[in-house]
């Protein structure tokens, strides 16, 4: 497996690093791998591995860091919903343009809000998507949190430091801005993925103590042509070894036959 470093440039110059992962025998396509927040393109080792199993069927796995995250440009507390829109177009158009066979894209947690709300664009360049754990309810998830973990981060108290100081800190490392909190109550990623018709599959586990589990639930039954696998058991990001090798596995298998073993 061949490795790429790459350097992508978002429409407002924003630099982004980037991997490529390449397979031996591109047969079957380009997966865009898109990570969640706090984390970057390797998503905690998970899409490094999974970047892996990728080549080894035939794929090559493209990942990338959004803006503020990584050693890609732009400070973490001027990352904004909007901005992590562009980055995944130039990482889309990348892969259009420079890439072999049908386009995949694969978001875990966050990066679910830049891949829904691209949905309507990306209708031409991306044939499948699949959620890990996704975002889909922004209020919920952080400005009215339901979950303990957007409890912890988003509180009453937290709001008040967002707005004394202009950030707030999630998990005690990742400084969220104003403008993003304030993008939580305009955007509603959900509805731009029930509306889509694309093939999809949604992998969550039922033990999630950071986003919701009913809500990825009920929107996959509530959108055409998609499939959805419970990681029973799991909490947020699949927690355990065996629960990341299960939806990696479970993924793979769905990009090469389109549908979920029975069993």
């Amino acid at each position: 497996m061949e490795i790429q470093r790459l350097h992508l440039a978002a429409l407002d110059g924003v630099h982004l690093e980037a991997a490529l992962h390449r397979a031996p025998d591109n047969c079957r396509g380009t997966v865009v791998l898109a990570h969640g927040i706090t984390v970057d393109m390797d998503e905690g080792g998970m899409f490094v591995r999974l970047a892996e199993q990728l080549t080894s069927n035939g794929f090559d796995a493209l990942r990338f860091s959004y803006r503020g995250h990584g050693n890609s440009g732009g400070m973490q507390e001027g990352t904004t919903i909007a901005g992590e829109v562009l980055d995944l177009q130039a990482v889309v158009e990348y892969a259009r343009a420079r890439l072999p066979g049908p386009l995949s894209i694969i978001a875990a947690s966050f990066g679910a809000v830049s891949t829904s709300l691209s949905l309507a664009w990306m209708r031409q360049e991306v044939e499948r998507i699949v959620f890990w754990n996704p975002v889909l309810d922004l209020h919920r998830t952080f400005v009215e949190p339901e979950l303990p973990w957007g409890n912890e981060n988003f509180n009453s108290c937290q709001q008040k430091n967002l707005h004394a100081r202009g950030f707030l800190f999630i998990d005690g490392e990742f400084r969220l801005g104003r403008v993003m909190f304030d993008e939580f109550s305009r955007y509603q990623p959900g509805q731009d993925f029930v509306h889509d018709t694309r093939p999809a599959l949604v992998v969550h586990g039922d033990r999630d103590s950071y986003v919701s589990y009913d809500i990825a639930r009920d929107s996959a039954n509530a959108r055409p042509n998609c499939d959805f696998h419970t990681v029973v058991g799991s909490d947020h990001g699949f927690d355990s070894t065996e629960r990341e090798d299960e939806a990696i596995k479970v993924t793979v298998d769905w990009l090469l036959s389109g549908k979920l073993d029975a069993a």
